[in-house]
């Protein structure tokens, strides 16, 4: 992986990470009463945004580094 490949695979990492956690803050303004939706759909984006920025920045970046 060449130096530019490498800048764009960090910048997609952070903003997937960064992309999570809004939606996690998104998710929780539903659920505390802020924004006036429905809590069930806070909780999903909340369980989305954990999910976009804890697990799937780490299974991308290791099926990067198996990429050859």
């Amino acid at each position: 992986m060449n130096e530019a490949d490498a800048r764009t695979a960090y910048m997609i990492l952070q903003f997937m990470r960064l992309s999570g956690a809004a939606f996690a803050v998104f998710g929780l303004a539903i659920v505390a009463g802020k924004i006036q939706l429905p809590p069930p759909m806070g909780i999903g984006l909340i369980a989305l945004g954990a999910v976009e920025s804890l697990w799937l920045p780490a299974l991308l970046a290791r099926s990067w580094k198996n990429r050859k």
